[in-house]
């Protein structure tokens, strides 16, 4: 596959395909000339030696700072290496990636003012797969990301550190050479425009969207299995029950969940039994309405995504009828605010899995089924402390939902009094959406096990592809085993495509 970034833009797919894929970039011909012209204005300005930000001044509190003209280009060399300064463990090859990207997409609108090769040098960064060692801290996301891209950036001159195979740190210059490619040297603003944008808060932004776009379906899997297992009703998922309250994202949770109970001898055993509860547990009942409020949480934070991603990000911009105006496009707030509102959602939605979990494995709430869905209670322990993961982590992700994006630090003199925190927000969003996956791992280990002990009664087709899908790791119910392997099992079927896709070619799409 082969990614072509224009003057208009990329899509989030593209971003993925380069991310977490080998797909390969190049540049159009159209984004190249739009590179070509704003560069000749800054050119003209520098010609005419005219003060402008970023061009022949200095940054930050030293914007008012005029800078000789034969010392512009140590200026940008300068600004590179004092900006890379972040510090602690490398971030993930795809997150760099998508940061590279992304930059690459800005720059190629035409409004940065950089000359064509600087695009082209991070081209071929990500074509001859050479990532940048980005350490986790360093942004506030205040004119962007300027640390972290700094970092990016600093390889491009031939310095710095690129990620090994194996983990290691590599020198830059070493990297570059081992795939033939020489540094480059910055002319007038390109430096400026190499790290003034919110590309890594962008790049996972939309590597989270799509994370929590499947694990959102998943937890309908997993809700509907545990309901399953636990005798709950289908009724509350009727679809005329969510017409009369239309948050879109409620109806298609419940619809995901309603199909995924039908037939099932499990659900067929106790439709019609009077002494079957008139009313399940919130937990139960009210899965769509919060896996729903997620839903649609998750297409406001796309819609900001996909503003952001058609978005000219730096400063100054360089306008076409030939002014250099500065901006705070870079400020990260609307990302930040996204991410932050996002991990809410995200961490309630572990939270009632989680509620469901201790249901299934609580004797005097689960219906007849075993204590801790052991066989062989007292002894034996069950399910008992993969309950105790899952609260765990549920506390963790309610620390973690608290919003990074209110907690703004002044910087540079009180230039920069005010920062978006986006890059921290972005950052934990995707841990939380690690966890998530983690917690209904949980629940889809529970609610196999729980449908298990439900035979001989045939369960749902989603339940029997789940039953499928774990069938080689978990065994059948019994003495108690090393707990952790199934769980890791677990979590992987959740992370993955392959269990959707089962359940899909039985029942249909989920929505």
């Amino acid at each position: 596959m082969t990614v072509t970034i224009q003057p208009t833009g990329i899509s989030p797919a593209d971003v993925l395909a380069v991310a977490r894929g080998t797909a390969k970039v190049v540049l159009d011909p159209t984004a190249v000339d739009a590179m070509a012209t704003s560069r000749s204005i800054v050119d003209g300005i520098e010609a005419a030696g005219r003060p402008v930000y970023g061009v022949s001044t200095g940054f930050g509190a030293l914007a008012n700072t005029f800078v000789a003209p034969e010392r512009r280009a140590e200026l940008q060399h300068a600004l590179i290496r004092s900006h890379a300064a972040g510090v602690g463990a490398p971030m993930p090859r795809e997150v760099v990636r998508a940061m590279m990207l992304l930059r690459v997409r800005s720059l190629a609108l035409g409004r940065s003012g950089v000359r064509p090769l600087v695009a082209e040098a991070l081209v071929d960064l990500l074509n001859h797969e050479v990532t940048p060692w980005v350490p986790e801290h360093g942004s506030l996301g205040a004119s962007g990301d300027l640390a972290p891209l700094a970092h990016c950036a600093l390889v491009l001159l031939g310095e710095g550190w690129v990620l090994g195979p194996a983990g290691e740190r590599i020198p830059g210059g070493e990297a570059l050479r081992r795939v033939g490619l020489t540094p480059i040297e910055l002319a007038a603003k390109e430096g400026l425009a190499l790290i003034n944008g919110t590309d890594g808060m962008l790049g996972m932004l939309l590597l989270a969207i799509h994370d929590a776009r499947h694990l959102f379906a998943m937890a309908d899997v997993t809700a509907a299995l545990a309901i399953e297992a636990m005798l709950g009703s289908e009724r509350p998922f009727l679809p005329e029950l969510h017409a009369i309250r239309p948050h879109p994202g409620q109806a298609a949770s419940a619809a995901n969940i309603h199909k995924l109970l039908q037939n099932s001898a499990v659900m067929d055993s106790h439709r019609h039994d009077l002494t079957h509860a008139v009313q399940d547990a919130y937990s139960m009942r009210c899965a769509p309405q919060v896996a729903g409020a997620a839903r649609d949480t998750l297409d406001f934070v796309e819609t900001v995504a996909g503003r952001e991603l058609r978005s000219v990000v730096d400063n100054p911009v360089v306008l076409p009828d030939g002014r250099v105006e500065s901006t705070g496009n870079f400020h990260g707030a609307p990302l930040g605010f996204a991410a932050d509102y996002l991990a809410i959602a995200a961490a309630e939605v572990g939270a009632i899995a989680e509620r469901r979990v201790d249901r299934l494995l609580d004797v005097t709430r689960s219906r007849d089924l075993p204590a801790f869905l052991s066989p062989d209670a007292g002894v034996n322990s069950g399910l008992m402390i993969a309950q105790y993961t899952a609260a765990g982590i549920v506390a963790e992700n309610r620390r973690l939902a608290a919003p990074a994006s209110v907690d703004s630090l002044p910087t540079s003199g009180m230039q920069e009094d005010h920062v978006s925190m986006g890059w921290a927000a972005t950052k934990k969003l995707r841990t939380v959406l690690d966890n998530l996956s983690s917690i209904l791992a949980v629940e889809l280990l529970a609610g196999v096990r729980g449908l298990q002990l439900r035979a001989p009664l045939d369960p749902s087709p989603a339940g029997r592809a789940a039953l499928a899908a774990l069938a080689g790791a978990v065994g059948e119910p019994g003495p108690d085993v090393f707990l952790a392997p199934l769980m890791e099992a677990a979590r992987e079927t959740v992370r993955g495509p392959e269990l959707r896709a089962a359940i899909e070619r039985e029942i249909g799409p989920l929505g």
